[in-house]
């Protein structure tokens, strides 16, 4: 297929203005994004031409890497921090972390993102409230195939001054990953113990 370096120059342009605005913007929507920096760079909102979420989030790590510096890496472990105390906190719900705080990501604005796994969402709550944790009930829309969209209980807390949102799903449900936003293959998950390795600690 004969590309066009024209369209291809465009389509780098557009991935590295939407990176820059989720990053400064705290934007999380890829689709968002896409037509903020399009309606930004005077470009016509055409699928053909818009990036791909995964090229986006390529632009993101090469903006961070720039620009981010120590800044984007202490923010980054402090949410993981905050993540892993989280986690310890819920054990019992088989915790893992996922999103752009485990891909390394997430900006100032992101919320740490955690999958648990219980038979009643209620049990998350109670384990909040004997902890002391305010927090508020949440649902999120999950996708697992490209027809295939349910909506899951969560909850909102904070932790280490970081938002938590938590998503919970029945206990079967750590076999089968809901797919990323970001290249629609099934989201990467982490365990505490992989948390860990991250943050170096033992």
């Amino acid at each position: 297929m004969k590309r066009h370096p024209r369209g291809d120059r465009e389509r780098r342009a557009l991935a590295q203005e939407a990176a820059r605005i989720m990053a400064e913007h705290g934007i999380r929507d890829f689709l968002v994004a896409k037509r903020k920096a399009a309606e930004r760079l005077g470009v016509e909102d055409g699928a053909a031409l818009l990036p791909k979420n995964s090229e986006i989030e390529a632009a993101l790590v090469e903006y961070q890497r720039l620009f981010g510096g120590e800044s984007h890496l202490s923010t980054l472990n402090a949410q993981r921090r905050a993540a892993l105390a989280a986690m310890r906190c819920l054990e019992e719900f088989e915790p893992r972390l996922v999103g752009a705080v485990l891909a390394g990501t997430a900006t100032l604005h992101s919320e740490v993102q955690l999958h648990l796994f219980a038979e009643r969402a209620e049990s998350v709550t109670l384990k909040l409230l004997d902890e002391g944790i305010r927090h508020e009930v949440t649902e999120k829309r999950v996708r697992f195939d490209a027809a295939q969209v349910r909506a899951f209980p969560g909850v909102r807390f904070e932790v280490e001054e970081q938002s938590i949102e938590a998503t919970v799903f029945p206990p079967d449900g750590i076999r089968q990953a809901p797919v990323s936003p970001v290249d629609g293959r099934p989201m990467r998950r982490a365990s505490a113990f992989e948390v860990e390795a991250l943050l170096g600690e033992p």
